[in-house]
């Protein structure tokens, strides 16, 4: 059983996430409950429950508010045509979408402007992959893996562009990224990379992490694309490691045979899930609390002109 707890730094909430929680609120604030929020305004469930105790309340499409409600798009980003049905309800909008993904909805509104066909590296059915294809529907292909960069088929080879969903899987990217460049040498890519600077800050906290860790905790919950990719990073570095909610789905059999447990939390995870799995940890018989220090993190964004103070 473990005897010494490993924290991993950065972890837990990205400049982006903290905008888009603190808008919910503000929003509440201002307008009074109910104030409704289109998909989940971060995806960590813990987060979602704290918010709906608060007054929001979270709805699959915008066509649910009721007309002339207040409407918190999620830190994900849409397509235009959900500020079109938006309006035409009379719905008071405020745009809690991360910046670092409204960056990539301008690249792509950039590129379809010059005729490209805009290679999209991403995870089918992803909030973020659903809300970029929209910019151009007819201009995007989704390619999720090196295996389909391989086949994936353009109608002008000289006229083509990549972009990326913010929480990928930094190395699997480049990958893909290296397979396409291979086939199309006109390809072009964003101004800077589209991997957001928290996701790769934890991914390199993780490999930090995994030499010196028996097994690893994930906290996040599962539709969390960030959190999962912590997983992965582990796991390819030879670390047994599991994604969990909170303290109450850590399996002891995990544990049985780990002397050191390595503890971080996806970019939505709040801190106060990994104070609670560091106490669980602590009643199994850790008595060791070490803090592994990869990166600072300063990044901050101004909030939505809507709820600013």
């Amino acid at each position: 059983m473990p005897t010494r707890i490993l924290l991993a730094w950065p972890r837990g909430y990205c400049a982006g996430v903290e905008r888009a929680i603190d808008t919910v609120e503000r929003a509440l604030a201002i307008h009074g409950a109910p104030v409704y929020v289109r998909k989940q305004i971060v995806h960590n469930i813990h987060v979602v429950r704290d918010l709906e105790a608060k007054g929001a309340i979270f709805v699959e499409d915008e066509r649910e508010v009721p007309e002339g409600s207040v409407c918190v798009l999620s830190a994900h980003g849409v397509a235009p045509t959900v500020y079109g049905t938006a309006g035409a309800r009379r719905l008071t909008v405020i745009d809690a979408t991360c910046p670092l993904v409204t960056k990539v909805h301008l690249e792509a509104r950039r590129f379809a402007r010059d005729g490209r066909t805009i290679l999209l590296i991403g995870h089918q059915g992803h909030e973020e992959v659903v809300g970029t294809t929209g910019e151009a529907p007819e201009q995007i292909v989704l390619v999720q893996s090196p295996q389909e960069a391989e086949r994936v088929r353009v109608a002008d080879p000289s006229n083509v562009a990549y972009l990326t969903q913010t929480t990928l899987s930094v190395d699997e990217t480049n990958e893909i990224i290296d397979v396409l460049r291979e086939r199309f040498p006109d390809l072009e890519g964003p101004p800077r990379e589209d991997i957001c600077y928290a996701t790769q800050n934890r991914q390199d906290a993780v490999k930090d992490m995994a030499s010196m860790a028996d097994v690893i905790l994930v906290i996040g919950s599962g539709n969390s694309s960030n959190s999962k990719r912590l997983v992965e990073v582990a796991v390819a570095a030879g670390t047994p490691a599991y994604l969990v909610d909170d303290e109450s789905e850590i399996q002891p059999s995990w544990l049985t045979a780990a002397d050191t447990v390595g503890v971080t939390s996806g970019a939505s995870a709040p801190e106060s899930l990994v104070e609670r799995v560091v106490e669980h940890l602590q009643a199994l018989g850790a008595t060791e609390v070490e803090h592994l220090h990869t990166i600072d993190e300063r990044m901050r964004f101004s909030l939505p002109a809507a709820v600013r103070a």
